[in-house]
């Protein structure tokens, strides 16, 4: 009697740190509810063994990865072909193997869109949105939030010419400016404040701007945890409207990512509902 092994298709998330990822918890979740067989991995990597360990998941079989923090723009020269939502960004988040090349793609702008706007009701039509940090995430959602015609799109950093650079990538794209944390503008309110740092998360001094904030004010912090991130409190503390961190971003750039590996998009409103947290 000969009996067939069943081979299941291998998927993961490669960063550093890489411990703390849902990831596999979310992917698993989706899985069972579109009949999908696959596995999901936690893949802790260093940025000097990036290439190293990509090249090796490929070579095994495996179909796909998430890259995170902090292989989001390196890992964009391995790839053959690149979205135009990636190209545009800059940086990627959901690798796929085809064949013998790499397909490079970013979900976390249409993930934090599709939270804001879908889940949360969100209306971004010239509102004046501030983001607090240029580094990898912010890269990924400055081009979809543009193209949600904002009235004006501000990038504070601790580093000027960092947001600089990022203005001049986007600026064709519709009105965003720089500027450092200790002088942002505040002669308008802000109708969205999304903190891209992790100074909070860190033990830094968080570069909050407390002027900033008024009682319309919606605050949303990328980050997430079981319990209420630095940045969410302070948000609460200072009278923000809303304040809600970044899991349903988390559930909806994971659902864009199986949808580019497996075909079908998994209902997020069920995975969250799942996961106890409320979208």
């Amino acid at each position: 009697m000969v009996t067939g092994t069943v081979t299941v298709d291998r998927y993961g998330v490669m960063g550093y740190p890489v411990s703390h990822s849902r990831s596999p918890v979310i992917h698993r979740l989706f899985a069972l509810q579109t009949g999908q067989s696959l596995q999901y991995e936690l893949l802790r990597v260093t940025a000097e063994k990036l290439e190293e360990a990509v090249r090796q998941f490929q070579r095994t079989g495996g179909k796909g990865l998430n890259v995170t923090v902090p292989h989001k723009r390196a890992v964009c020269r391995l790839v053959d072909q690149l979205s135009e939502r990636a190209s545009t960004a800059g940086a990627v988040n959901t690798l796929a193997f085809q064949d013998s090349e790499i397909f490079g793609d970013n979900t976390d702008g249409i993930g934090l869109l599709r939270d804001l706007v879908v889940n949360l009701g969100l209306n971004l039509d010239s509102a004046n949105i501030l983001i607090l940090g240029a580094g990898g995430a912010t890269r990924g959602i400055v081009g979809p939030l543009l193209e949600m015609r904002p009235r004006t799109l501000r990038i504070a950093n601790r580093t000027l010419k960092r947001a600089e650079d990022l203005v001049e990538r986007f600026e064709r794209m519709g009105p965003v400016t720089a500027c450092r944390f200790n002088v942002i503008p505040v002669s308008e309110s802000y109708h969205l404040i999304i903190n891209a740092t992790s100074a909070g998360l860190e033990g830094e001094t968080p570069p909050y701007p407390a002027a900033a904030v008024s009682e319309k004010t919606f605050c949303y912090d990328l980050s997430y945890g079981i319990k209420p991130t630095p940045f969410s409190i302070w948000a609460r503390d200072h009278g923000a409207a809303h304040s809600v961190m970044g899991w349903g971003m988390l559930v909806e750039q994971a659902a864009e990512s199986f949808h580019i590996w497996r075909g079908v998009r998994p209902d997020t409103k069920a995975v969250l509902k799942q996961m106890s947290i409320s979208a």
